[in-house]
């Protein structure tokens, strides 16, 4: 995690605040250091901007990790359907890999 990305990424959220792409470099930055501020971000794009189709991937992937795995499901379906109505073949198979690989380790559970 780079204090000083951070910072240049919260100066640019707050210069376009309707550009969902700088919450979600904000969002990737905070994921492997502090998970918990992540799932701020992401949660923020999945209210604001729910057409961002980028952020379903790793809030679904963040969610199993923290142990939602109901959100994480949740999450899984809505960016599938999404994926699905912007006609998204490739983020589309990525998030049906990852959910059939979230499945099967729920499978273990």
């Amino acid at each position: 995690m780079n204090d000083e990305r951070i910072q240049q990424l919260i100066q640019f959220v707050e210069e376009e605040p309707g550009e969902p792409f700088n919450v979600y470099a904000l969002a990737m930055e905070y994921i492997n250091g502090q998970p918990v501020q992540a799932r701020l971000y992401f949660d923020q794009l999945l209210i604001e901007h729910p057409a961002y189709l980028p952020t379903y991937y790793h809030a679904a992937a963040l969610y199993a990790e923290l142990d939602e795995r109901d959100r994480a499901a949740e999450l899984y379906d809505k960016g599938i359907a999404l994926a699905q109505a912007q006609n998204n073949q490739k983020t589309l198979l990525e998030l049906k890999r990852a959910q059939q690989a979230f499945d099967e380790d729920d499978d273990d559970w």
